[in-house]
């Protein structure tokens, strides 16, 4: 067990996914302005489904990518995303919105949308990722570096993502051409914000793991990935709002503008990967430096 060793090609493989991620919208953006796509009614929910498939298909494709030099079994990294997807529709949703049934109440005020984006939304789908990694591979011996918490979690993240993503589809009956550029910014904010986090996640599940932590350690990281699940789930609906305007027809358009989520988003996401980049780098030095005093 290497405990401490660095996997720069993972970080690597990050900073691609962000790339990718951010091309895969300039690319249905494009479509969109150029072509001006029409679906019949019978494609627009395996459409939309195959458009949230998409950024769950880009991690796993520049994650193996990079990380060839030892990379985590491709079965264990598919089945934590799919443990992830199943709970998030098995036990996440249904507890949001059936058993508390937050859209019914989550928006009546500031106060009450924050509290509720954290303690009810937050909590539970960051708990879900956390479940999805503690009780598979935690004790895989696979499991034997801390960056491998980051993958995992990330995975879990990406998988729950995913489901979120085609239950929304689903639900509206899919992406319409005039909705496709919107629908994609939207999959790849909910992939960036929980794939950020279910890393976040990964790194304390790790220092659980590998270090001595005291027992607050890794309430506090999942009170931490919730409160800012939350809080950004809050800011994004505040600023995605647009005017509604009305044109000579008397039809009315606008009311939402996805592109500041996805800067949020992306904003998000490269702080927690460089802040937990960061951590494990700093921990990693310090067995280093602790085995060395060891030996002598």
């Amino acid at each position: 067990m290497n405990v401490s060793r660095d996997r720069q090609s993972l970080w690597r493989s990050g900073i691609i996914e962000l790339i990718g991620l951010l091309a895969y919208v300039v690319i249905v953006e494009a479509v969109v302005a150029l072509a001006k796509p029409s679906f019949g009614e019978e494609v627009l929910a395996p459409l939309g489904i195959s458009l949230a498939l998409i950024p769950a298909v880009l991690w796993l494709a520049f994650f193996y990518a990079q990380d060839r030099a030892e990379p985590e079994p491709r079965t264990y990294v598919i089945a934590v995303a799919i443990l992830g997807a199943l709970l998030a529709a098995a036990v996440g949703q249904p507890l949001i919105n059936d058993f508390f049934r937050a859209p019914g109440w989550i928006g009546r005020d500031t106060v009450t949308e924050i509290l509720g984006s954290i303690l009810v939304i937050g909590f539970i789908q960051e708990f879900l990722k956390y479940a999805t990694v503690r009780f598979s591979i935690y004790y895989s011996n696979e499991f034997d570096q801390r960056v491998d918490g980051v993958i995992y979690g990330t995975a879990a993240g990406v998988g729950y993502a995913t489901m979120l993503n085609i239950m929304t589809v689903i639900n509206s009956g899919g992406i319409a051409g005039d909705e496709l550029s919107a629908g994609v910014i939207r999959i790849v904010v909910t992939a960036l914000a929980q794939g950020a986090l279910g890393g976040l996640l990964g790194y304390f599940i790790a220092r659980t793991k590998f270090d001595d932590e005291p027992v607050w350690w890794m309430p506090l990281g999942l009170t931490l990935a919730a409160t800012i699940n939350g809080l950004f789930s809050w800011v994004s609906g505040e600023i995605t709002r647009a005017p509604i305007t009305i044109d000579a027809s008397g039809l009315g358009s606008g009311g939402y503008n996805p592109w500041p989520a996805l800067v949020l988003a992306t904003v998000i996401a490269i702080l927690l990967f460089g802040a937990v980049f960061v951590l494990i780098r700093r921990a990693n030095r310090l067995t280093l430096a602790g085995a060395d005093t060891d030996e002598r």
